[in-house]
């Protein structure tokens, strides 16, 4: 059906780049090398750099729940958005896992950098190339990867062994309890991979009627 030429409705104005939440996931890319500095500085044996270092993940990971929030609420969701906010995402969580495997130099903290951040961004570049095709939503337990994953990489960030006197116990039991997290995030990881890929594969004769001739 043809659009009526006497109607005066006109279509909605697509959201300007420029909006706070398109800020607030630029300030999250920007944080990644400050992040990165702070935790290896010294060798990530400086408590006060590496306290800093946990702030500024506090404070990106903070902005990766807030950017969404307000982009939906107030209708701001622009092409910039999806592309950078996954990327910011997937930066700021890689440059942990490099940085404390860096750190720890333990085989094992080495081998789930590595898988994780193959699946990362193996996950965000399908999701990015079939964008405008088809949109796979996050499943529940992308989420709570997500979720755990901060908090995991989180904890490892701050000094907890480093610091010697009243908090050398609370440390150890705090960084056994990062290690167990880190551990079901990993678990998460490849599990919401593979559901991921599982979606892909389902809507596979959408994405080839989507694709050019």
């Amino acid at each position: 059906m043809s659009a009526d030429p006497t109607s005066t409705e006109t279509p909605a104005a697509r959201p300007s780049n420029w909006n706070l939440p398109n800020a607030l996931t630029t300030l999250r890319i920007l944080l990644v090398p400050v992040y990165g500095w702070a935790l290896l500085h010294d060798g990530g044996d400086s408590v006060g750099w590496r306290t800093l270092a946990w702030f500024i993940f506090f404070v990106a990971m903070a902005t990766d729940k807030l950017d969404g929030d307000l982009a939906r609420s107030r209708n701001l969701v622009t092409d910039f958005g999806k592309i950078a906010d996954p990327i910011a995402d997937k930066a700021i969580t890689g440059m942990a896992f490099i940085g404390l495997s860096i750190i720890m130099d333990t085989w094992w903290m080495w081998a789930i950098s590595i898988i994780v951040l193959l699946r990362e961004w193996s996950v965000t570049l399908l999701r990015l190339s079939v964008l405008k095709t088809v949109v796979i939503a996050a499943a529940a337990s992308g989420k709570w990867k997500t979720a755990i994953q901060g908090l995991a990489l989180g904890f490892l960030t701050l000094p907890l062994l480093e610091v010697d006197g009243w908090l050398d116990v609370p440390g150890e039991i705090t960084y056994g309890l990062a290690i167990v997290l880190l551990l079901v995030a990993f678990v998460l990881t490849l599990y919401s991979g593979y559901e991921f890929f599982r979606d892909v594969w389902r809507q596979r004769d959408t994405l080839r009627r989507g694709a050019p001739a």
